[in-house]
């Protein structure tokens, strides 16, 4: 990965555009790094107000200052749910925030972690000084992979499936894995019968629920019996985030 490092420039900002009208902006205090792998561009920021921020091709992905709001509402309500959660998949969460909360049940014995991009992983690993232990954990099997050829390969079944990945852009990296056919040939039976699964939703906001959530929703209530969503506002994506959780 090349990568640099940056001094800050007076009243420098960081500015990430959200709708076509409305951009949401951080005043810097400086850039930490810049890097590009094989896949997408990475930062990490250190912002006046949300502390060190993590941006992949432009759109922040975590805020150290909140990022457990949604780290704790994409693992915690399902792990609780379920009577005895012992084996967790991530599809995604190359930052380790989703591993790191997952580790901290007492039943877990095995999270296996699938991101495709093993220069965001290495530039997390060092840098998220948050997620070191959980990096470091000998639960953890760490994968580099795509999440949906590494499930399709393995026979195993797992108590929790989590989708801790990029909302479903058309063309975009992550579409193929929130589609119907995805859910139902390839997700669902590697749950065990009493799993749950659990997929970040994107913005569920008054005026953003209708860009990626209310689909996600629609194609996940198709597949499984029993699906629910929930809420959350999340101060640094400047909007109320939703997640679907199902069995």
């Amino acid at each position: 990965m090349s990568q640099n490092h940056q001094e800050p420039e007076e009243d420098s900002w960081f500015e990430e555009e959200i709708d076509v009208h409305l951009k949401w902006s951080f005043a810097l205090n400086r850039v930490l790094f810049k890097g590009t792998s094989e896949y997408q561009d990475i930062a990490l920021l250190d912002t006046k107000h949300f502390g060190k921020v993590l941006v992949i091709d432009g759109k922040m992905q975590s805020a150290e200052v909140d990022e457990f709001i949604y780290h704790e509402c994409l693992i915690h309500p399902a792990l609780l749910c379920h009577p005895n959660p012992k084996t967790v998949f991530i599809m995604g969460g190359g930052e380790g925030s989703a591993a790191r909360e997952a580790l901290r049940h007492k039943s877990i014995e095995k999270v296996v972690m699938c991101d495709i991009d093993q220069e965001v992983v290495d530039f997390c690993k060092k840098h998220l000084t948050a997620n070191h232990e959980a990096f470091g954990n000998m639960k953890l099997d760490l994968v580099i992979n795509d999440a949906k050829a590494e499930l399709e390969k393995r026979n195993e079944k797992f108590d929790i499936i989590v989708g801790d990945l990029a909302d479903p852009v058309e063309g975009g990296p992550c579409y193929q894995l929130y589609t119907k056919s995805f859910y139902e040939n390839i997700l669902k039976p590697k749950l065990h019968n009493n799993g749950i699964f659990v997929t970040q939703a994107g913005p569920a906001g008054v005026f953003t629920h209708k860009e990626v959530f209310s689909s996600i929703y629609n194609t996940i209530k198709q597949v499984f019996k029993y699906v629910l969503v929930y809420t959350a506002h999340v101060p640094s994506f400047a909007d109320t985030w939703g997640w679907v959780i199902v069995s």
